[in-house]
């Protein structure tokens, strides 16, 4: 109950961008997991605390977390999609430190979880079913300069029932992907709905991922229709 616990403080934590107070929960969820030996439980707080250093652009600090927590959902409940999460994960980190073999093994590992059946996770502290390997594979593709890849993931995503948080994500790497081909419509057509669903949600991940969307806006600020979507980021960012 205590790591459950925490692992929810955490989240709630890096959802507000406080990244020193989350990664301060998960610490204490994995202790707790640890003393209850509980191993799956033990493994996402480990790869939730991972998470913390891959969004603070910190990949190589998240990479001993998450080959950890691969260790340790290794002997957890084999029916349980764990060691198919961690995967997910660590093919973020490996995109994000440019190694696209790696990242492509680790997103072939995660995408075994559909051999499970519905009971793979609990839908709290557990819940990784496949259901974001498009975006995810999308995300990983966009890191890893291969916007081309990354439309596809993301285009197939964007068909799925998101939250209002998952769908201003995948938009906003859409957006990004359209700054790659310097489509200025593109950039316009996604930016525009993400940065409205980021005012419905309050998220601080979103904004976070709008962020980074404006650092990419410079090769196509000489258009006068960018400097709305600018504008309007760092309007939510004062805001947030």
């Amino acid at each position: 109950m205590t790591a459950d616990l925490y692992q929810l403080a955490g989240e709630l934590f890096f959802d507000a961008n406080r990244y020193t107070d989350a990664a301060q929960c998960y610490t204490v969820a994995a202790h707790a997991a640890h003393a209850g030996g509980e191993y799956d439980l033990w493994a996402c707080a480990m790869t939730r605390h991972a998470y913390v250093a891959l969004y603070a652009h910190r990949a190589s600090a998240a990479q001993p977390l998450l080959a950890a927590a691969h260790r340790i959902a290794r002997q957890g409940d084999t029916a349980l999609s764990t060691r198919h999460w961690v995967a997910a994960v660590q093919a973020e980190a490996y995109a994000a430190m440019g190694d696209i073999d790696a990242c492509g093994r680790a997103l072939d590992e995660a995408e075994k979880v559909h051999a499970l059946d519905g009971r793979s996770h609990n839908g709290g502290w557990l819940r990784f079913d496949g259901s974001r390997l498009f975006e995810e594979r999308g995300a990983c593709y966009l890191r890893l300069g291969r916007p081309d890849l990354a439309e596809d993931a993301l285009t197939s995503a964007l068909v799925q029932p998101l939250s209002l948080r998952r769908r201003a994500a995948v938009l906003t790497d859409l957006a990004v992907v359209g700054i790659h081909r310097r489509d200025v419509d593109q950039v316009m057509h996604y930016a525009e709905t993400a940065i409205s669903l980021a005012g419905r949600s309050n998220s601080g991940f979103v904004g976070k991922k709008l962020d980074g969307l404006r650092e990419h806006l410079a090769p196509l600020m000489p258009d006068d229709r960018i400097s709305d979507p600018d504008h309007r980021i760092a309007a939510l960012s004062r805001t947030a």
